[in-house]
């Protein structure tokens, strides 16, 4: 456009001289080549107008005195009308995060989202949102919401949708056994948001959530209570199984000396006793042994 611009110039001024007084008499001659000259600019400039390159992961919103045009241009060359301003839109997926540590989202400091619970406790939030534009519907989005649409809807509706979900879950929930459903309800809701308004949502993470310091303090001392209970019950579980296998120790006991009582003699007493005997009599310190004997009296043995 600027060789356009340029050649217009040029011709008007070789106009006026080819028109002027006695005083640029001696210019004249030259009026016709800058003529020519701005004839050749203004076709350079129409033909480098009229041809455009997107780049890829790109595509070309076209905008002919000031009206969005439906059909877009894909990566690669292409000829044009000259007069069409082409608008380059990003189609690759964004990655925009909301993040309470410094300088890890795209706000500079502390940008984590902060909500209040169904029990009415600060819960704060680090987001990310995955997203791109639909290439179909990037006219629409260039013409009713322009090329800031990352402010003016991924920001804001996804802070929203946060703030209004948040409510229906308690703090603890949302820490821990509500997460997952939580997530998938916020997607859902900035998915629909999203489509209406020509972007795709990919994905959406819940990178943490904070607690107030006394919930936190009060959920690990829950924790470990929990773990303390759980430590008891395996000595409770251990000493019954001990008690256990006593029990049947000492009733096996308790079975061998009864049969033992109900098979034993008198004679096979008597000859277990005189067996105890011979061995103890084979000992180099016994000297004599007294035996109790039965009604025949009792029995003494020399061992010398």
């Amino acid at each position: 456009m600027g060789f356009v611009i340029l050649g217009f110039i040029v011709m008007f001024v070789s106009f006026i001289v080819g028109k002027a007084g006695p005083e640029l008499a001696r210019l004249r001659p030259f009026a016709k080549g800058a003529r020519l000259l701005g004839i050749i600019l203004i076709l350079l400039g129409a033909l480098s107008a009229g041809i455009v390159q997107i780049e890829a992961g790109h595509i070309g919103v076209q905008k002919l005195f000031g009206k969005v045009q439906k059909d877009v241009l894909r990566s690669g060359l292409h000829l044009i009308n000259p007069l069409v301003e082409v608008v380059e839109v990003d189609i690759r997926t964004v990655n925009y995060t909301m993040s309470g540590t410094t300088d890890e989202g795209h706000k500079s400091g502390d940008d984590a989202i902060r909500t209040l619970s169904a029990d009415g406790l600060e819960v704060i939030i680090d987001l990310t949102v995955l997203y791109k534009v639909v290439p179909t519907d990037a006219p629409q989005l260039i013409d009713k919401i322009g090329l800031d649409y990352e402010d003016k809807i991924v920001r804001p509706i996804a802070r929203t949708e946060i703030r209004d979900n948040a409510v229906n879950y308690n703090a603890v929930s949302l820490y821990s056994t509500k997460r997952d459903e939580f997530q998938t309800l916020i997607y859902e809701s900035i998915d629909n948001e999203f489509k209406k308004r020509g972007l795709l949502l990919e994905n959406l993470l819940i990178r943490n959530i904070t607690l107030p310091a006394s919930v936190k303090q009060a959920i690990e001392q829950k924790i470990n209570a929990e773990q303390e209970a759980e430590k008891m019950k395996y000595v409770l579980q251990k000493e019954k199984q001990e008690a256990e296998r006593k029990r049947v120790e000492a009733q096996g006991i308790a079975d061998y000396q009864r049969i033992i009582s109900l098979n034993l003699t008198d004679k096979q007493l008597k000859y277990e006793q005189i067996q105890a005997m011979k061995d103890l009599a084979k000992s180099p310190n016994t000297k004599m042994l007294l035996m109790g004997g039965d009604k025949n009296g009792n029995l003494i043995l020399n061992t010398n």
